[in-house]
């Protein structure tokens, strides 16, 4: 006989041989894979963890309603009850998920025993921003760490990895096939490659070059080891370049066009004819104008610029000093060679302190 109540479950058994057996097929055991297992919450792009299980008494049976990742329940679980009343007093509400939208980790993301996620579809997270991925990507264990990892495109995977703290890079890097690291390294510019190459042994350093296009190669390699921080081998060409009669209404809605595949978005930079630049438009200042303004009545003309001849930490010191998110490379004649991004040195600036 099984007795429900508010407060337990109570069963009477006269010989426990008949209630040993292996779960049914497809059976979620709350205890063993529900209970102080992670779930990726999509909503909040983190990591939770669930501390306890509601369950609904319908019709005689009990049913799993939802999940509570608030840390105050594993008390009330542990019989710590008054304590645990205290603290959700001072918490507030429960964090609370229902029951329809948690599974079990699928098959083909990984052996995660015991695991669970909301229930959406894979690719909602395999499209989530790469700055999100890599905090989820932060929290998982090593095992769900790489499974993941492993299902994202090269493109995606390249900048989740620009932005995972060097620990996990150094993980994700050591136990991955050299071709696939090259994959990676050949979609960022020459000073990320730089900045995440320089954190494996020089073995796997030069495995992963050896793999890669020679020129750009050559341009890590020098960056690496500096004997060679000119800042052309730290510019991008991935800008956006428009002419001075653009119209802000047209360029707003071209932009996710121009922007693809561009590795600098926060500005764009106003070049004429012969490519020379002749000013910048943030991007901020681009939705706030009217749409029939032109880029060349919007831009600024009073520019930093940087020349070939300067280095790394000339422009480290610019970015540091003006407060900038990226600064044009031009010649003597004012032609816009590339763009170095914020991004693209801060990483590198301990090496120059």
């Amino acid at each position: 006989m099984v007795v429900i109540s508010t407060n337990e479950i109570a069963i009477e058994a006269e010989d426990l041989d008949a209630f040993q057996h292996s779960p049914a097929a497809g059976a979620i055991l709350l205890r063993d894979f529900i209970l102080d297992k992670k779930i990726l919450d999509m909503d909040g792009r983190e990591v939770e963890v669930v501390y306890d299980v509601k369950l609904a008494f319908q019709a005689g049976k009990l049913y799993a309603s939802e999940v509570d990742f608030s840390r105050h329940r594993l008390l009330r679980r542990l019989g710590l009850r008054h304590l645990a009343n205290f603290f959700a007093q001072q918490r507030g509400s429960d964090s609370t998920v229902s029951w329809l939208y948690v599974q079990p980790l699928p098959d083909d993301l990984g052996s995660f025993s015991g695991d669970v996620k909301l229930n959406v579809l894979k690719s909602k997270i395999l499209e989530m921003h790469p700055v999100d991925l890599a905090d989820i990507l932060e929290e998982l264990d090593s095992g769900q760490r790489q499974a993941l990892f492993n299902q994202l495109d090269p493109e995606h995977a390249s900048e989740t990895l620009e932005e995972i703290e060097p620990r996990v890079q150094r993980e994700l890097m050591a136990t991955m096939q050299h071709d696939r690291a090259a994959r990676l390294i050949g979609e960022m510019s020459p000073a990320q490659a730089a900045d995440i190459l320089a954190i494996l042994p020089a073995s796997d350093a030069d495995g992963i070059l050896a793999l890669m296009d020679a020129e750009d190669a050559g341009k890590v390699r020098r960056i690496v080891e500096h004997h060679d921080e000119n800042i052309l081998l730290f510019a991008t060409q991935g800008c956006i370049r428009l002419p001075a009669q653009a119209i802000v209404q047209q360029v707003l809605a071209d932009y996710r066009e121009l922007a693809r595949e561009k590795d600098v978005l926060t500005y764009l930079y106003v070049v004429d004819g012969e490519g020379r630049l002749l000013g910048v438009v943030g991007l901020r200042e681009l939705v706030a104008a009217d749409g029939d303004q032109t880029l060349g009545a919007l831009m600024t003309e009073q520019l930093i610029t940087l020349h070939p001849d300067e280095t790394l930490r000339d422009a480290v010191h610019a970015i540091s000093r003006y407060g900038l998110r990226a600064i044009p490379v031009v010649d003597e004649n004012r032609r816009l060679l590339g763009v170095v991004s914020d991004h693209d040195v801060r990483g590198l600036k301990p090496r120059l302190d």
